[in-house]
């Protein structure tokens, strides 16, 4: 008697089977290996695109000062930090002078290793971490930088600088006008506060900040701060004695009188034909009001006396539309209430630099040979550093080139700058 098998029979496929199935097999490979060619091509695409749109532009060379090279990585990021707290639209306005910034620092620490003059990293570590800033590579080296020329004004400029000279104390004031100046004079000589007068009169910003009262200066330290020849009066003048009136044809102040007439007047066009001339003092703007009211012509006063430029040309006469002078002009001209054909009192306006002026100076005090004051030290201890900076990058052996940073290059720089 025969035994059944247990289960059920093996199903042997057929030749049309078994060549569907190979064939079903080849697809999935074909499109397995196809899915992966395209995920290698696409994440090769993107690794080459991060590549090339980001990370060879960021370390392509930006700036090479003699050895040093600096890549556009590090122009951003002193880019960023140079950019803190003002709006993106200032980058481009910053572009050249955070160029000009990075060469500078660069220039000063090589010189100054030349000069035996160094920084630690721990020093440089310390000073980041009192002022609570990242110990990132912009940051390391303007921290180092800035000790740097710590150490170079104090042990390199400081024993060049003098400890004392001939210092004279003196006041003194800039007035716009010999009139002005005389009036002034006459009131001090009846007892007038020196001090206060100038504090309510002068227009130079030195004596102006000081209210006349500049104090104990050498020639050299006045010569910087007021710019000015009255300095060589300053050294001339008999102590104790108050000048008359010194004129300075070189002395610029923040202060203009408009002289205006308007002929004609389009208020809703905000349009106005005007005959207008610009003097540096109310003393001169009284007097030419005085010859127009005499009967002089505007436009033969407007070519002797206006310091506006091309008065030659047009005598004095504009199209005057919004934009064109000063606000105090304009809204003189375009005020309903202003009558036509008739010239404007005075109109004074502290927006605009006029040249000229009157000094009066009191030497209170002389000695030939005072102690520098520590202020007045640094000063010129911070000039000489300027003036070294200046040979540096006049010196032809110090090679700077900024060439690689072209305007295509900049303006991608700033586009970065501004995704931060």
């Amino acid at each position: 008697m025969s035994r059944k098998r247990e289960g059920k029979p093996q199903r042997i496929p057929t030749k049309q089977q078994l060549s569907r199935w190979q064939q079903q097999e080849k697809r999935r490979r074909i499109i397995l290996g196809v899915g992966i060619f395209i995920i290698v091509t696409v994440l090769a695409i993107v690794v080459v695109g991060w590549y090339t749109g980001q990370y060879q532009p960021l370390h392509q060379t930006a700036i090479r000062v003699n050895d040093a090279e600096f890549n556009m990585k590090y122009y951003i990021e002193m880019l960023k930090l140079r950019a803190e707290n003002q709006p993106a639209s200032s980058l481009p306005y910053l572009a050249d002078e955070v160029v000009r910034n990075i060469e500078q620092n660069e220039l000063i620490r090589q010189e100054v290793l030349k000069l035996g003059i160094s920084v630690s990293d721990d020093a440089v570590k310390k000073e980041l971490k009192n002022a609570e800033l990242p110990n990132d590579e912009v940051y390391r080296d303007l921290v180092r930088n800035q000790l740097l020329i710590n150490k170079l004004l104090d042990e390199y400029f400081d024993p060049q600088v003098p400890v004392s000279a001939e210092q004279r104390q003196v006041m003194a004031m800039l007035l716009e006008s010999r009139p002005q100046a005389t009036e002034v004079r006459a009131r001090l000589e009846n007892g007038e506060s020196f001090p206060e007068l100038a504090a309510e009169l002068t227009l130079e910003p030195f004596t102006k900040a000081n209210n006349g009262d500049l104090g104990w200066h050498s020639r050299e330290i006045l010569n910087d701060m007021l710019d000015a020849s009255i300095v060589e009066n300053i050294f001339s003048a008999e102590v104790g004695v108050l000048s008359q009136p010194i004129y300075d044809d070189e002395i610029t102040k923040g202060i203009g009188y408009w002289l205006v007439k308007i002929l004609d007047r389009n208020e809703e066009e905000e349009e106005a034909h005007v005959q207008i001339m610009l003097v540096d003092n109310e003393a001169e703007a009284q007097e030419i009001i005085g010859r127009l009211k005499a009967g002089e012509d505007f436009a033969a006063l407007a070519k002797e006396f206006s310091l506006l430029e091309g008065v030659e040309e047009n005598e004095g006469e504009y199209a005057l539309t919004p934009g064109m002078f000063s606000p105090v002009v304009e809204e003189f001209v375009f005020d309903p209430d202003t009558a036509l054909e008739v010239v404007s009192e005075p109109i004074r306006d502290e927006t605009i630099t006029t040249e000229g002026g009157y000094w009066l100076i009191k030497v209170v005090a002389e000695d030939k040979d005072r102690q520098i004051e520590d202020k007045d030290r640094d000063w010129l201890k911070a000039k000489a550093l300027n003036q070294w900076l200046s040979l540096l990058w006049d010196n032809p052996e110090n090679k700077v080139d900024n060439s690689y940073l072209n305007d295509t290059k900049k303006a991608w720089a700033i586009e970065q700058a501004q995704k931060s």
